[in-house]
């Protein structure tokens, strides 16, 4: 009789680091054409700054010249991760600008630190899609709306108003995510909202919202944000 842990089947190892890399960097790469440019460039530019600046700074001394190399190389090595993944999750962010719950992916997925937030949004049209999504952090609570500003603004507003009875002391900011041209882009939502200002403690944070969580949780069967790791291109017909 075979043993129990030889009739199971084998577990799916995960891929190591260096793999997981190269699967990132293949995919920006496909998806945008500009990536390794721009790493190469960010890469060999410290390496040859802190060559020359070892070159003329040791006097012949090989020690000294072979450290300001290794640390050109490691910090080289730092900047291209840095921009391969801001790169990359610009371009899988805009494989899924426009498609329904792009916002929930980017509240799900890269929501910094210090932000309270859900995938899934407070207010959406059934016809159209269009929703709108809120996040609650030091600057107060923030409604993102997801679609053209012709047919959000009024949601937002609805939104805005439930929000003001609920918490009438709270900054309430408000973002539009379409295709309108002062529209934020998938990949700025982080970054428009680390420019607002901060008035709320951390405590508050959470009081705010837990207090919006248990007063307006949403029972409509709204499909959740895509993954914009996991979204394949669309073919070209």
């Amino acid at each position: 009789m075979a043993s129990t842990a030889s009739s199971r089947p084998a577990e799916k190892k995960e891929p190591g680091r260096f793999r997981q890399l190269w699967q990132v960097l293949k995919m920006t790469r496909r998806l945008d054409k500009r990536a390794v440019p721009y790493l190469i460039l960010v890469f060999v530019l410290p390496i040859v700054i802190a060559t020359l600046i070892g070159v003329y700074s040791a006097d012949g001394n090989g020690f000294v010249i072979a450290i300001w190399v290794i640390a050109g190389v490691l910090l080289g090595i730092l900047l291209a991760l840095i921009v391969l993944g801001r790169r990359a999750e610009r371009a899988a962010y805009g494989q899924i600008a426009g498609q329904p719950g792009a916002v929930g992916a980017v509240i799900r997925s890269s929501l910094r630190r210090g932000w309270r937030g859900n995938e899934v949004p407070v207010a959406v049209n059934p016809k159209t899609q269009d929703a709108v999504y809120r996040a609650v952090g030091r600057p107060g609570v923030v409604l993102i709306a997801e679609g053209p500003k012709s047919r959000t603004s009024r949601m937002l507003d609805e939104e805005r108003r439930k929000v003001t009875r609920i918490l009438p002391n709270v900054p309430i900011s408000t973002l539009h995510v379409g295709p309108d041209k002062d529209s934020v882009a998938l990949h700025s939502i982080n970054r428009k909202l680390g420019k607002l200002k901060r008035t709320l403690t951390r405590a508050e944070v959470v009081a705010v919202s837990n207090r919006l969580t248990s007063l307006t949780t949403s029972k409509l069967p709204i499909p959740k944000g895509v993954d914009p790791l996991k979204v394949r291109p669309q073919r070209s017909r």
